[in-house]
């Protein structure tokens, strides 16, 4: 069974950098569709990035990842997908997921293409 296990989450003041971490197992992080996405209060799950099992990005990211703001990479040997944060706004601020799919590309997908999430990790970034 697939498990993702989100941490790094925190509280920062603005300005500053967090990175969040996806432990996997069941899978791996080469071989699927995996990505990041946040939610608030109220709102829809919003995604931030997404990449296929050939490390290629899926489409329709979210500006914070197209310009450079948020990065992401994985950690093949321990199976760790990472999401890099800099520069945080109180925007920002949200409860952040991990997520992947039974299948190898991406595309332009939303939240409701993945199969797995994991339980979220808080973010708070004060002013």
């Amino acid at each position: 069974q697939v498990q993702l296990v989100e941490s790094g989450g925190g509280s920062v003041q603005a300005g500053g950098s967090l990175r969040l971490s996806c432990t996997v197992s069941g899978s791996t992080v080469t071989n699927s569709c995996m990505g990041w996405f946040r939610q608030t209060p109220g709102k829809e799950r919003e995604k931030i990035a997404t990449i296929n099992g050939d490390d290629s990005w899926g489409r329709n990211n979210h500006k914070d990842f197209t310009e450079g703001r948020f990065t992401v990479a994985k950690d093949i040997a321990k199976n760790i997908l990472y999401l890099q944060m800099n520069d945080l706004k109180p925007e920002d601020t949200a409860v952040y997921y991990c997520s992947s799919r039974i299948g190898y590309w991406c595309g332009d997908g939303g939240a409701s293409i993945f199969t797995y999430w994991g339980r979220g990790t808080q973010v708070t970034v004060s002013s």
